[in-house]
């Protein structure tokens, strides 16, 4: 039996929670008159050495804590009274009811109220991974997550807790990882032990999705591994999408961030009708790119393509332009002086054009692109025999807004000629226009270029919208 007053100071209201080895109490200090809530670890039969590593580790990082949307560490101490053994955990009590509560009463979440919910949950995250080191609290799931009262429009105010699950990254290492958290909102990664800030993205996204259908997530169909909801969910298709981001099995393919996370949240993205799932997602065999990439960087290098015999008109006639503009030029020159002049400076125009041809020939046999991306910055670099320039100039991370894919096409000039126009790739940052393909960059395989889109897709967390 539980003393009615722990630590002296805690006359206990009333048991909330009961599991093995496990209490939770609702508490009111006889010091400030204030309810709180006791989380209980009892020494028992069936208890486990990871226990106490789990619930030592809860009390540290509430400490640490300070967010108004997660309950406060307020006391910590040993229980040793004749019937009970153990450790107390004291933090603030927040009166609200679990999602978990609100769902099994009756009430239904608008897919606003759903986007409003999931808001307020990713800037938690983005607090809690933004730490040093960053704090997983591994076991999001709709009992952990709170919900006061509504007020006007607003779905109301949304608090994360339970933090008997939590891991920091410096925790994992050099130590024995233990598996915990809730089935149905555990990612694959979770399973094996290993745990990243994207796994509590992928929590939170299976509990939006039993808030959308009501039913558990480990109870809906499942096609490889991916949980299949959008027949039991009826929303838009951008949230849809973006859901699916989050539940996404892979690793590489699920939104990195909960900051990135929100971004898209904030930017509905454009779906266009044109069905891109079978974009190549593999680089082809006999690709040359070289694709570097992690959670904070995305480099991608196109190496020079070498001489080619479709080169051979371009060459030449640069090559013959450029001579006929040294001829005429040599020619003004040797007239009489001033009238020499303006005929030189004619010429200047002409060698600009020859020049840029010329510049067009070495570049494709020798010249070289680099796109580099990452938390701050995206950049476009060119280098020909070891001379580098950024075209356009750098532009910041945050203001990348589209993904653009647009096949191989064909346009007409004047005289309804048609030309053929080479698969191509945009990011737009703002007004800057960030290309690979096309007739300016020596990227011809549309195979590459899709597979190209892909990975910049699911690295930005940006839709691929087609023209």
């Amino acid at each position: 039996m539980i003393p009615e007053i722990l630590g002296e100071r805690y006359e206990i209201q009333q048991q909330l929670g009961k599991k093995a080895g496990r209490r939770t109490l609702l508490a009111r200090d006889l010091l400030t008159q204030e309810l709180v809530i006791i989380k209980l670890l009892i020494f028992g039969g069936d208890f486990e050495w990871d226990d106490l590593k789990l619930f030592e580790r809860e009390a540290e990082t509430l400490k640490s804590l300070s967010h108004p949307a997660i309950p406060r560490y307020l006391d910590y101490f040993e229980v040793n009274s004749p019937t009970i053994k153990g450790f107390a955990l004291v933090q603030s009590y927040i009166p609200a009811q679990t999602l978990e509560q609100y769902l099994k009463s009756g009430r239904i979440f608008t897919e606003a109220e759903i986007q409003q919910i999931a808001k307020a949950v990713l800037e938690i995250l983005i607090y809690l991974h933004g730490l040093h080191p960053p704090v997983i609290h591994r076991d999001i799931k709709p009992s952990n997550i709170l919900l006061g009262d509504r007020s006007g429009n607003s779905v109301g105010q949304v608090y994360l807790v339970d933090f008997g699950s939590v891991q920091t990254v410096l925790a994992t290492e050099g130590s024995t990882r233990t598996v915990v958290g809730t089935y149905g909102y555990m990612p694959l990664e979770q399973f094996g032990g290993r745990t990243v800030p994207a796994s509590d993205l992928y929590s939170l996204g299976a509990t939006l999705i039993y808030l959308l259908t009501g039913t558990h997530p480990a109870d809906l169909p499942q096609k490889d591994f991916r949980i299949q909801f959008e027949q039991a969910a009826n929303i838009s298709p951008d949230l849809s999408h973006w859901l699916g981001w989050l539940i996404e099995p892979n690793l590489e393919k699920r939104a990195s961030s909960a900051l990135k996370a929100i971004q898209a949240l904030d930017k509905p993205l454009v779906y266009q009708a044109t069905d891109l799932t079978d974009l190549t997602i593999s680089q082809p065999p006999g690709s040359k790119i070289q694709l570097t990439k992690n959670q904070d960087v995305l480099e991608i290098l196109i190496p020079p393509h070498g001489w080619q015999a479709s080169m051979l008109f371009l060459g030449t006639f640069a090559i013959a332009w450029n001579s006929f503009i040294l001829f005429w030029t040599i020619g003004a020159l040797a007239a009489p002086f001033p009238v020499n002049i303006p005929f030189a400076l004619f010429s200047l125009p002409f060698w600009g054009a020859g020049g840029f041809m010329m510049y067009g020939f070495l570049f494709s046999i020798w010249g070289s692109m680099k796109l580099h991306l990452d938390s701050q910055q995206v950049s476009s670099t060119y280098e020909l025999f070891g001379f580098k320039f950024h075209r356009p100039r750098p532009s910041p991370r945050q203001n990348i807004t589209k993904l653009v894919y647009i096949p191989p096409h064909f346009t007409k000039d004047s005289d309804g000629d048609r030309t053929q126009v080479p698969a191509q790739l945009e990011i737009w940052a703002g007004v800057q226009k960030y290309q690979l393909g096309g007739n300016n960059i020596p990227l011809k395989s549309e195979a590459e270029m899709e597979w190209l889109a892909q990975e910049l897709s699911d690295w930005l967390g940006i839709e691929i919208q087609t023209q």
